[in-house]
């Protein structure tokens, strides 16, 4: 009985200062913290194992919180858990203060950034599954809405989490009953939330959310579970519990009290000790990820005489990278045949990740293993990524330290047709700040260039190739992020066509033909295009006689390596003329699709000669 006071007392203690904070903030989301408030303070006084001096020990439970609207409510967790003055938790949604309105690597308790609803879950099989294949006794706690329930990145989750067997994984989902401007799909009706999380395979315990005596039967038994089965408790929930004139009431969703509704609230929860703390188990052993620097050198060579496709290479240099650096991951979408993460996973599949057709998992799932040090290659077509975009932002909110590989770019796959074209993937990627976007044109810049975004630490995305290139490169080439190469060039360049990819062959194709009627033109390999080698460019621009660059790329026009082309000249002598797919394409040949887009050698040629005149 003493105890249930207890945590009756420190629940509410969650409560108070999750609307101290909001009322001070004048923003944010007190009563989604309130109806969470009794279940979480049992899970830190009794269950939750954590080291607050070392967050990233493997050891530690972790805690996710998906509906990261309540990070008012995480806060509060850890203030009372002793990691920082409870006063500090009046700093929340100031500008400069770690304690921001949604979760984001800023506050180092955070496991990722959550806000965007329907993504902790993912982030939890990522951080569950690595404990798994390691061997790892902790536990992944994720506290999910009702209303995000909705998103279908929730049930990929499920599916993935299941199929893993992660019986380490405990999602708690608080069914509080209210959304935003409505009730959710389901209300109360837990029986609707039973059944379909019993459907996906998971051990289901459902609770009445604010019986500490339930709560505390439901996580002993989740904390026990070896079923091989992921858990759900499913907590019947009221939100802004604990104060008449907020409980279970419409319109106050994301809504502060003012000065005196806070006091009218604080008096209906009592008179509290704010010297109350949550008392973490710290785990039995300390060990963190390891800080690799692996070796650049993967001792590949290729043929002169023969034609790699780039895609294929990829899959050969993460093998060879995979036997150095046991943190590398691989990710695959159902297309490893195409991606050529097959050979990873035939030697290491410890190391890879099956995600199925299920992309916006698959990416959330990478940032829950890069979050515990490991390096992520996440691998499909890079049409498909596009879907995922969102995740993939969150990702880079998160700071995660992903690597995406895009196979079947541009309309030069061919007879697939324009469902299967990555042609805005440039632009997805480029625009998240910090990022790499690379695209190598042959199997030695791919080959050099992937150890090097293995070593950057951070979002780097290389777009790869189907069809088969030559050898552009000698195997002792070196390449490196934001450089460039000048394949052809003279004294007497009249202008310089700037391609990446696939284009610098029909580049080369057009300097040749162009040097037939003594026309000289210079051709760089754009192989980094963001960072794009500026210095290369404006010395191109220098040098030729007509202060002219042609980009060439088998993208869209607006957001690709062209744009990048013409912000690195800016301000110079000089002018960018843009070459891109401007329509959507359709089947046929890669050559067909490639003239029908206006960037192949034909179209260079009489680009260049309309500019010259």
């Amino acid at each position: 009985m003493e105890q249930s006071k207890e945590l009756n007392q420190k629940a509410n203690l969650l409560r108070k200062w999750s609307l101290i904070a909001t009322t001070e903030a004048g923003s944010g989301h007190p009563t989604s913290c309130m109806s969470a408030a009794d279940f979480t303070a049992v899970l830190f006084d009794k269950y939750f194992t954590y080291d607050l001096s070392n967050p990233l020990n493997l050891y530690n439970d972790r805690f996710v919180l998906s509906k990261g609207h309540a990070a008012p409510l995480l806060y509060a967790l850890f203030a009372l858990s002793g990691a920082y003055p409870l006063e500090e938790l009046k700093t929340l949604r100031k500008f400069g203060s770690k304690l921001e309105g949604h979760p984001v690597p800023n506050f180092k308790y955070t496991e990722a950034a959550t806000g965007s609803l329907g993504q902790g879950l993912s982030v939890g099989a990522g951080l569950a599954l690595i404990s798994k294949r390691e061997g790892l006794p902790n536990k992944t706690y994720v506290i999910t809405g009702d209303g995000e329930l909705a998103e279908g990145q929730i049930w990929e989750a499920a599916n993935f989490a299941a199929h893993e067997k992660l019986d380490n994984l405990i999602a708690i989902l608080d069914i509080n009953r209210l959304a935003q401007s409505q009730e959710t799909m389901f209300g109360h009706n837990i029986e609707k939330y039973i059944n379909r999380f019993r459907a996906f395979d998971f051990e289901v315990i459902p609770i009445d959310g604010h019986n500490f005596e339930e709560i505390d039967t439901a996580l002993a038994q989740a904390t026990k579970n070896t079923s091989g089965k992921p858990v759900a408790i499913i907590a019947k929930t009221f939100k802004g519990k604990g104060v008449s004139f907020l409980e279970n009431k419409d319109n106050w969703h994301g809504k502060a009290l003012n000065k005196e509704e806070l006091q009218k609230a604080l008096a209906e929860l009592g008179e509290l000790d704010d010297n109350l703390r949550f008392d973490l188990r710290k785990p039995e052993r300390s060990i963190f990820p390891a800080d690799h620097t692996p070796t650049q050198n993967t001792d590949l060579s290729f043929d002169a005489g023969k034609e790699y496709a780039t895609r294929e290479v990829f899959g050969e240099v993460l093998v060879k990278l995979g036997e150095k650096n046991k943190d590398i991951y691989a990710l695959d979408g159902d297309v490893m045949n195409s991606t050529f993460t097959e050979p990873f996973k035939k030697a290491y599949p410890e190391r890879f990740v099956e995600s199925y057709i299920a992309e916006q998992n698959m990416v959330s799932v990478a940032a829950g293993l890069s979050r515990l040090g490991k390096v992520p290659f996440v691998a499909t077509f890079a049409a498909f990524l596009t879907r995922a975009a969102d995740q993939i932002r969150m990702a880079r909110v998160s700071e995660a330290n992903i690597k995406f590989i895009g196979s079947h770019v541009g309309v030069s796959i061919g007879e697939d047709g324009p469902s299967q074209m990555g042609l805005e993937d440039v632009a997805l990627f480029s625009a998240l700040p910090d990022s790499i976007v690379l695209q190598p044109a042959d199997a030695v810049s791919t080959a050099k260039l992937i150890p090097l975004i293995v070593t950057h630490k951070g979002f780097a995305y290389m777009r790869t190739l189907r069809p088969k290139t030559p050898l552009f490169y000698k195997n002792e080439e070196e390449f490196t992020i934001g450089g460039s190469k000048i394949l052809r060039q003279s004294g007497n360049d009249q202008l310089t066509v700037v391609a990446t990819g696939i284009t610098v062959v029909e580049a080369l194709k057009a300097a040749d033909e162009l040097q037939k009627e003594n026309i000289s033109i210079r051709v760089v390999d754009c192989y980094s295009i963001k960072p794009i080698d500026v210095t290369t460019l404006k010395k191109c621009l220098q040098e030729t006689s007509k202060k002219i660059l042609v980009t060439v790329e088998d993208h869209f026009e607006h957001g690709g390596m062209g744009d990048f082309a013409a912000a690195a000249i800016e301000g110079e002598d000089g002018m960018v003329i843009k070459m891109a797919v401007s329509k959507i394409s359709q089947s046929g040949t890669k050559d067909q699709l490639m003239d029908d887009a206006g960037i192949n050698a034909a179209h260079i040629i009489s680009k260049v000669k309309q500019a010259l005149t």
